[in-house]
């Protein structure tokens, strides 16, 4: 067979080319000019990028994980007969259909990410072989916008952008409100460290989300959209920009759209990367150039948002559920997941997990199963301590509590929330305190610094936090994050203050022991806070090999090269950066 029989699927989202596609693709292309290449978005496998699938001319499908430049030749000539198969970067196979890499995406219910990784998404033909816009033309053709917002009740999908507020509600407050012009928002602003959802889907399945929002403005009357995008996913931009230039090329967006009476347009915004614009009044704000900063409510923008005017906003996934739920009906959609919480639901998994990336699952799935069916369990092999769940608005959730299932209310009640789908996964050598610390800092910097609790009382919180990890603390400091943490919740406007406190308030409740040996043992138990540690060389381990000497920054170690335990380390200059433990090879650096 010659190479240019075979048909080269490479992922081209933003992991992928963080991996190496573009290396991928051009050692393709060197080794045949002629070779048939396409791209497509981020399949969820961040941990196999790069990914690579071949199609033979025999309708055989082959799926490759962690490709490099110099695995590409070892493919091709295994597709041409004359080389053995690179097993050790096989997914799938038609022999191999059931290998636990596969078992990733075999474990999992794609809805919302159902296109994802599997169509170009610079192509509005790939999206439409893929039954796209269909959902729209029956929309247009068959519904009134009483019966779309009927479907999506009953559907009974919430949002899916953290407050899970119920959809059809929404809509209808805005359906019912008085106005010459009704703006509709994607709410694209994944500001959530961790969090990657929303940048896949726009990066894989542009059309998907324009043809969500679509829907969504024949239902409540909108005919001018905003795509609200930050600015640091560029991909993304271009991929939107473009699938409305197609769009617009074939009347699906614009005026008298596939020639009905319907007429609805989109502008691309994009954030300048503020936190706080995540929260509606805040990116309303922003899309009216005016500081991002929220605003009392009511009224809510449903009845008065962007310039003045009735305005709904949905997350990014929420809308890509839209087209699905229109084409197979509201109930197919709430056969998936609990009585309390419906569908399926999208999860970023980072951290010290062994299989990174996007999952989509059932609503009612145990977390567990999530981080360990799914996820591998951890990238380490040491114990899972901990997950941040809903991000720096979230809590962490103990692995006692690893059986909660993924519904809204049963997460709330661990004091975490579900969020946008960040899951940040932690092992044993994770500090809580320093973890809960990191959070702060974070909704720190993002305050807008319009409520005086939010801005100085995060800041005071945040203080509290670094003398426990320097070992400065007493006993009373955590009476007063307590107190802080009530206060905040009760007196901030938005969001982002009232949930600010949630990292510390659920480290608190679940991992209290570990905030008391910073502060009565002056210990760190993960041996993570640097004033609380020490390194020390095991003379009877050392191997004279001088790596830790060579990488010390601040030659604070000191011994004769090849002899066998001359190595240790001046305290006095140690300023406990790990390098040292990091490159020994002999595992003579204890850290106590």
């Amino acid at each position: 067979m010659d190479a240019d029989n075979l048909n080269v699927i490479v992922g081209e989202g933003t992991c992928g080319i963080a991996a190496g596609s573009k290396e991928v693709i051009d050692a393709f292309r060197k080794y045949d000019p002629e070779i048939n290449i396409r791209t497509v978005g981020c399949v969820g496998m961040c941990h196999q990028e790069v990914i690579t699938e071949i199609n033979d001319n025999n309708g055989n499908r082959f799926l490759y994980g962690q490709v490099t430049k110099q695995v590409v030749p070892k493919i091709i000539r295994y597709h041409m007969g004359e080389g053995n198969l690179p097993k050790d970067h096989l997914i799938f196979s038609p022999e191999e259909q059931s290998s636990d890499k596969w078992q990733y995406l075999g474990n999992q219910t794609r809805i919302a990410l159902r296109n994802v990784g599997l169509m170009d998404p610079a192509s509005i033909s790939d999206y439409q072989q893929r039954d796209g816009y269909k959902a729209i033309k029956k929309v247009i053709e068959d519904m009134t916008p009483e019966q779309v917002i009927g479907e999506v009740e009953a559907s009974h999908l919430r949002g899916r952008g953290g407050a899970g507020f119920p959809t059809h509600l929404k809509w209808n407050f805005a359906r019912q409100s008085e106005g010459d012009i009704k703006y509709l928002i994607c709410n694209g602003d994944e500001g959530d460290p961790g969090a990657f959802m929303d940048r896949s889907l726009l990066e894989g399945d542009p059309h998907n989300i324009i043809e969500g929002m679509l829907i969504a403005a024949y239902a409540i009357g909108s005919s001018m959209g905003y795509a609200y995008i930050r600015a640091e996913y560029p991909l993304a931009v271009k991929n939107f920009g473009k699938a409305i230039a197609d769009a617009h090329e074939q009347n699906i967006l614009g005026k008298n759209i596939l020639g009905s009476d319907f007429s609805f347009d989109i502008k691309i915004k994009e954030g300048a990367g503020a936190f706080v614009c995540g929260e509606e009044t805040a990116l309303i704000a922003s899309i009216e150039g005016e500081r991002g900063m929220p605003r009392f409510k009511p009224p809510f923008p449903a009845i008065k948002g962007l310039f003045g005017k009735p305005t709904i906003i949905n997350n990014v996934e929420t809308l890509a559920n839209l087209p699905w739920i229109i084409s197979n009906g509201g109930a197919a959609y709430a056969a998936y997941g609990t009585e309390d919480s419906k569908g399926t639901k999208v999860f970023a998994l980072a951290g010290a997990i062994k299989k990174g990336g996007l999952v989509e699952v059932p609503m009612g799935t145990k977390i567990r199963d999530v981080l360990e069916s799914i996820g591998g369990g951890s990238s380490s092999g040491k114990p899972l301590k901990a997950v941040q769940l809903g991000g720096p608005s979230g809590g962490c959730i103990p692995e006692k509590l690893f059986d909660t299932t993924i519904e809204y209310a049963a997460i709330n009640a661990t004091g975490a929330i579900m969020g946008s789908g960040g899951m940040i996964v932690m092992d044993e050598t994770t500090c809580m305190v320093d973890l809960a610390r990191y959070f702060l800092s974070f909704t720190q910097q993002e305050s807008c610094g319009k409520c005086t609790f939010c801005r100085i009382g995060t800041l005071r919180m945040k203080e509290l936090l670094t003398k426990i990890c320097d070992g400065n603390a007493v006993m009373g400091d955590l009476d007063a994050l307590d107190e802080l943490t009530e206060q905040i919740k009760k007196a901030s406007l938005c969001g982002l203050g009232q949930t600010a406190p949630n990292p510390v308030a659920t480290t608190l409740k679940y991992f209290r022991n570990e905030y008391e040996a910073h502060i009565k043992d002056k210990r760190c138990p993960a041996a993570v806070c640097k004033s609380l540690i020490t390194h020390t060389i095991i003379p009877d381990t050392c191997t004279g090999c001088s790596l830790c000497d060579i990488q010390c920054p601040v030659d604070a170690i000191t011994g004769q090269k090849k002899v066998k335990g001359s190595y240790s380390i001046d305290q006095a200059k140690c300023i406990n950066c790990g390098m040292c433990f990091e490159v020994c090879n002999s595992k003579a650096i204890v850290v106590e």
